[in-house]
């Protein structure tokens, strides 16, 4: 597979080149290593570069849509202070855009040149993070990314937005009737989160085991809830579904503005996670069935034509490790096979359908791995009938399939209780991911052709 290199002008390449030059101890002065600016991986021989001039920086969440439709801009977080900026993609210069302790990134919008931002303002003092349950109001803006212009799309009187449709018409998200928080305590501004629990003799829990008590927790709690859209052009909110099952990870299709993907949040092996439904109320459709004890499907996104629906299949949890797919017209199931170290905290998928890719994890994930702090990609390859004699029901049968992985990105550095969330750049040159395997925070982008 051939892959057109990403032509930086001349005089990027020479700062690039001076960056990755200036890289080199100064302990004298500071007992730090500076940060590069870009590099060749000496394991891989891919090349990395430093996206993001700022500590801190961070960018979305692996389904969040981070580019302009254009594919010129990517959208990340900064900090200190806390605001969204734009990172040119030709130039790969960083521009501030809004800045404001309390607001938040939800997305890109997928037709126009806005992002969309909430502000919730701060409780007893403290800083709200959007990952609670909150019954406090959210306000919702939108701001220009060519302009700066600011506009305010409507305020929620408690809940969080979680996507948007296609044609820009509406937003959905979800409430809680009453809060709960799955985290512990503040979190620390190198990690995504922070679950704390204890064993049966009260011992502290591993971060993986602690989340899943703390989930195991909120799903008990059965908290009555509702689904609902805001018309982003008037303000109107409207439910769309009432449950006490725990929503969450509700994703628009990406090409049809009234079919939405939610999943039964908690412990992947103790619930029915995957949910097509329309924004008319129509009986939810489960798009995968448990055959086993400890099966567990999540983690779910959709294709960027909106025919396929993707997701991480385990049989049984933690022992067989599987990349699935779900064709919403056509009934198809396809299986990707991977090993276990080849097993991600998150997977994505290029534009055009062509290559996978997967964010590594750590040994103390679900997988266990004892090599797997890597970037990857990934190549499907069909598992095809023997001498070309097919089972009279093929047609009906789940199609395997096997990933053959390369790695990119040596992320032996990097500490997964910060998850990576692999992106692909639009014109599928580039994998976009967050780490910490420098110290601080920051937004990189590995090449995924050789020079």
């Amino acid at each position: 597979m051939k892959h057109k290199h990403w032509l930086l002008p001349a005089s990027l390449l020479l700062s690039l080149f001076l960056g990755a030059c200036a890289a080199q101890p100064d302990s004298a002065k500071t007992g730090v290593t500076t940060i590069p600016k870009s590099w060749i991986d000496a394991d891989t021989g891919h090349k990395i570069v430093r996206l993001s001039d700022e500590p801190g920086s961070r960018s979305l969440y692996f389904h969040q849509n981070a580019y302009a439709a254009s594919g010129d801009k990517l959208l990340i977080s900064v900090d200190n202070p806390k605001g969204v900026a734009v990172v040119d993609l030709t130039s790969l210069k960083v521009t501030r855009l809004y800045q404001d302790p309390n607001i938040g990134i939800l997305f890109m919008g997928p037709k126009g040149r806005e992002v969309y931002l909430t502000h919730i303002p701060p409780q007893d003092g403290q800083v709200v993070h959007p990952q609670n349950e909150l019954q406090s109001p959210t306000k919702i803006l939108a701001v220009n990314i060519d302009t700066g212009a600011v506009r305010e799309v409507a305020t929620i009187a408690r809940g969080k937005i979680h996507s948007i449709n296609s044609d820009e018409t509406l937003l959905i998200g979800a409430f809680a009737e009453e809060e709960h928080n799955l985290e512990t305590g503040p979190r620390d501004s190198r990690f995504e989160a922070r679950y704390e629990a204890v064993d049966a003799n009260g011992q502290p829990l591993s971060f993986a085991d602690a989340k899943e008590v703390r989930m195991d927790e909120r799903l008990e709690k059965r908290i009555p809830m509702q689904m609902f859209t805001i018309d982003i052009k008037t303000g109107e909110q409207r439910t769309i579904m009432h449950s006490t099952d725990w929503l969450n990870h509700i994703q628009f299709s990406p090409v049809d503005p009234e079919l939405v993907m939610y999943s039964h949040e908690g412990p992947w092996h103790k619930v029915d996670r995957i949910w097509l439904t329309d924004i008319h109320g129509l009986t939810p459709q489960s798009i995968h069935t448990r055959m086993m004890n400890m099966e567990i499907a999540g983690h779910e996104f959709w294709s960027f034509d909106g025919s396929k629906i993707y997701y991480d299949l385990q049989t049984p949890r933690g022992q067989d490790f599987w990349l699935a797919s779900y064709d919403i017209q056509t009934g198809e199931r396809v299986w990707r096979h991977m090993e276990r170290d080849e097993w991600s905290v998150h997977f994505n998928v290029s534009r055009d359908g062509s290559m996978f890719a997967g964010d590594g994890g750590d040994s103390e994930m679900v997988a266990k791995a004892k090599d797997g702090k890597w970037i990857y990609l990934f190549d499907s390859q069909a598992v095809n009938d023997v001498a070309g004699i097919s089972a009279r029901n093929a047609k009906d049968l789940i199609k395997p399939a096997t990933l053959k992985a390369t790695k990119l990105v040596n992320m032996q550095h990097h500490d997964y209780r910060l998850e990576p969330n692999i992106t692909f750049t639009p014109d599928g040159k580039w994998l976009v991911f967050r780490s910490n395997m420098h110290g601080p925070v920051h937004v990189y982008a590995v090449e995924i052709s050789k020079h």
